[in-house]
């Protein structure tokens, strides 16, 4: 069994893997403060023990952070729990891995284990875009070398940004509207914000394919992948468990067993 972690800004993403197949997704939110060890401790102890999941079973632990106040936090719950050192992934194991890194040392690992499952699966060139709390676009080439990432505010942030900012506009629940033209300010603003991140979305793939000269592959990922309908089209591929996939990649090549 291999298990990854991916910690996120807002959520930790938890991933089991059972005979090369995901048998439990979990979600926890991210926190930072003194309590964090205790608080991970007691969600993943209930975690296994409502899933009845052996932790001693578990070959091998792959961890991605980009919040470094955690890593190690899930550094001694690996040890703690599961008797496992975690593998953490960053530019010192990029070297040994197919997608080649322009800058190691800037690049978030999450957006490399992105790069890692997309380029598997896409292996004559891809662009990922992946809807976190940034959205994000990441591409590589056919000769598995990262083109570079394009980083823009996510959809959250973007309504949670114009919330914070205007006293009489509401919060509003990320739900495309039927209509474009808003009919109250909830409407007005769902439809401004995401019928405006479907263009730019749009525009973003088109400019990348013409600037590398090819019709490279696209994969959507990330827990706001699913909201925005209209750009299904758009994609080859929508797969929330991208970031996790890469992950177990990179477990495997270093513990072929852990499946």
């Amino acid at each position: 069994m291999l298990l990854a972690i991916d910690i996120g800004n807002t959520n930790v993403t938890m991933g089991l893997s059972v005979n090369d197949e995901w048998q439990h997704i979990w979600r926890l939110p991210t926190i930072t403060d003194g309590e964090a060890l205790m608080y991970y401790e007691v969600q993943i102890s209930n975690l296994f023990l409502e899933n009845e999941v052996d932790g001693h079973a578990i070959e091998s632990v792959v961890l991605s952070t980009v919040v470094p106040a955690l890593k190690e936090v899930f550094e001694n719950l690996s040890l703690h729990f599961f008797k496992v050192s975690a593998l953490v992934v960053g530019s010192h194991i990029y070297d040994q891995l197919p997608v080649k890194v322009i800058n190691p040392t800037e690049l978030g690992t999450d957006l490399y284990a992105n790069a890692i499952a997309a380029y598997h699966r896409f292996p004559d060139g891809c662009i990922v875009a992946d809807f976190g709390t940034a959205l994000t676009f990441t591409v590589v080439g056919q000769d598995g070398h990262m083109k570079g990432v394009l980083i823009t505010p996510g959809l959250k942030t973007a309504i949670a940004a114009l919330f914070s900012k205007t006293a009489q506009l509401p919060e509003v629940p990320l739900e495309l509207p039927d209509t474009v033209l808003g009919q109250n300010t909830v409407h007005a603003i769902q439809s401004g914000v995401l019928n405006g991140y479907i263009g730019l979305v749009r525009h973003t793939l088109a400019a990348i394919r013409a600037e590398a000269g090819a019709s490279l592959a696209a994969i959507a990922t990330g827990g706001l992948s699913s909201i925005l309908t209209p750009l299904k089209t758009s994609f080859d591929s929508i797969d929330s468990t991208l970031t996790l996939e890469g992950l177990k990649l990179i477990g495997l090549k270093y513990s072929p067993t852990a499946q």
